[in-house]
């Protein structure tokens, strides 16, 4: 077993070099993506009123800290939260899989199924994983990485344990071991025990296996709601 200031270099020489690949492969990606955001936002534009980007300003990144998260908009400009707090809630109590929500998905899940909120071409890019995009501006400022746990809205996180919350305990991810091998498909408990499994295991090699099975999850649609 290495020393605990051996692990604990290590750790930090890893943090250092995935912030620099963090930052230039967002940077790039942003260059290479701009006229695919255009036409993304003009097609928002055309089929429902509203801004083309999303502003999410509740969202728990590192150790608890707020900050606003960028998407392309995927629901109708006057959507409320009330339902999705509702299914947060019943989520946290083990109670969504048997709530209409997650009839025909195959078991419990962790998102609202079916939600009447979102457009048309809001289902298609969530499917796609396309309205993720702006998140690599996220990236650019520190507040997300490419690879690490999904970050929460607020009242989702207000509802955490300590053990919960624990999935914080580093950079939350655009992508992540969660999302490459369940998508949505499992409950709140299991999503929890994936994110902390990659906590205690993440390296450049399993960032890496992540970032080139993301692509396939997102265009097959997998477990996307």
């Amino acid at each position: 077993m290495e020393p605990p200031e051996t692990a604990e270099s290590g750790w930090r020489i890893y943090d250092v070099l995935k912030r620099v690949m963090d930052i230039a492969i967002s940077s790039v990606v942003l260059i290479a993506a701009a006229p695919l955001c255009l036409l993304i936002a003009i097609a928002i534009r055309l089929t429902s009123s509203g801004s083309a980007l999303y502003r999410q300003r509740a969202a728990v990144g590192r150790g608890g800290r707020s900050f606003t998260l960028y998407k392309f908009r995927t629901m109708r400009d006057d959507a409320q939260d009330t339902s999705h707090r509702e299914a947060i809630a019943r989520c946290g109590k083990g109670e969504i899989g048997a709530d209409q929500e997650a009839k025909g998905a195959g078991g419990p899940v962790y998102k609202m199924v079916n939600d009447p909120r979102v457009t048309r071409l809001g289902r298609f890019l969530r499917k796609t994983g396309l309205d993720e995009i702006p998140q690599f501006y996220n990236v650019v400022r520190g507040d997300m990485s490419i690879v690490g746990p999904r970050p929460p809205v607020a009242y989702e996180y207000e509802q955490y344990d300590e053990r919960q919350r624990r999935r914080l305990a580093i950079r939350p991810g655009i992508t992540g071991l969660y999302q490459v091998s369940a998508r949505s498909q499992v409950s709140l408990e299991r999503m929890v025990e994936i994110d902390l499994e990659y906590i205690r295991r993440r390296s450049f090699t399993l960032d890496l296996s992540i970032m080139l099975r993301t692509p396939w999850v997102m265009f097959s649609g997998r477990g996307a709601y």
